[in-house]
């Protein structure tokens, strides 16, 4: 007996990804799918297709990150609920699509009797279903070997390449601290920009505190533009713009993948000398948020494409001419 099958491609969002994920199911002209998430009195959370996933290739997309009335861990047990019930209903292939990956900067021990978290979330990806994962530009490399299947590591450079160009000036393109130096380099070979790094020392004596101390490179009368992964609590980017500011830069830029702006991230950035924050949407936008200061764009086209490329079995590097493997 001999079958020919056609592959069916499935798509659904939790809660928190739903206007991303509508606008990379208009890009690749399908529907969502219901999931009916909902939330029993204890707070427990439930999903049910609405309909058979049998045989399909199935791409569940959800970002991990906190919005007022639910936490980052809210965020990773939901998807982890729908890929474990997208297994139970005969999915053929499972995808999960984070385009931010919760618990990236938990990916190595700094020091003694500390958890990897970055690997127990992939660990449980794994544990639940899953059997491929997505992300987008993730804190480090090495996270794409902590999943126990292939991982597509997306970056957002071209849409952030893509606005950087209209800019005015003379560019200088400044990683904030030395372990961003590879991705701010490629940023500067393709904007034809000069390269400056901001020395960066936490502080041992506070959590979650940065101090920068010296800035390498030539950045006076300059458009600096910092670059980096995520803008979380916002110190890093502040303590790099004071430095460039002190040295002579006549504007500082700060361009930003996952925009999460936890605390009083938002009025340390508007009281900074930053003038303008760019971010993409892979990360909801705080409600407050001033839209002529933060910039959002969107990373739906490329997480589109990368998805239809999964689906295709296609190459997903020759969209980003390899820029995001490291």
């Amino acid at each position: 007996m001999e079958l020919v099958t056609n592959k069916k491609l499935y798509l659904v969002s939790g809660r928190i990804s739903r206007p991303l994920s509508e606008a990379i199911a208009s890009e690749l002209g399908e529907e969502l799918g219901e999931p009916n998430l909902a939330e029993f009195a204890n707070g427990e959370i439930h999903c049910r297709f609405s309909e058979s996933i049998r045989g399909s290739d199935v791409f569940i997309i959800q970002t991990h990150c906190h919005v007022p009335g639910t936490t980052i861990n809210d965020s990773l047990m939901e998807q982890l609920i729908m890929v474990d019930a997208a297994r139970r209903a005969s999915a053929k292939r499972i995808t999960v699509v984070c385009p931010h990956y919760g618990y990236a900067r938990q990916d190595r021990k700094s020091s003694g009797r500390e958890p990897i978290t970055a690997k127990l979330v992939a660990n449980l990806f794994k544990a639940a279903g899953a059997s491929r994962l997505v992300g987008v530009d993730l804190h480090s490399g090495q996270i794409q070997g902590f999943f126990d299947g292939p991982v597509d590591h997306l970056t957002a450079m071209p849409v952030l390449i893509e606005r950087l160009n209209s800019l005015d000036g003379d560019l200088a393109i400044v990683s904030p601290d030395a372990g961003r130096v590879k991705v701010a380099e490629r940023y500067a070979i393709q904007l034809h920009a000069d390269l400056a790094i901001v020395h960066k020392r936490r502080a041992h004596s506070a959590f979650n505190t940065v101090e920068a101390k010296e800035v390498v490179g030539e950045v006076e009368g300059k458009v600096c533009i910092l670059v980096d992964d995520m803008i979380d609590t916002a110190g890093t980017i502040c303590a790099a713009a004071d430095q460039l500011a002190e040295r002579g830069a006549s504007r500082v830029i700060a361009a930003t993948t996952h925009g999460i702006f936890s605390g009083s991230a938002l009025e340390r950035l508007e009281a900074s000398l930053i003038e303008k924050v760019i971010v993409t949407d892979t990360v909801p936008l705080p409600e407050d948020a001033d839209p002529d200061f933060i910039e959002v764009l969107s990373v739906a086209p490329l997480i589109a494409r990368a998805i239809g490329a999964v689906f295709a079995d296609a190459s997903v590097s020759e969209i980003f001419g390899g820029n995001n493997l490291a």
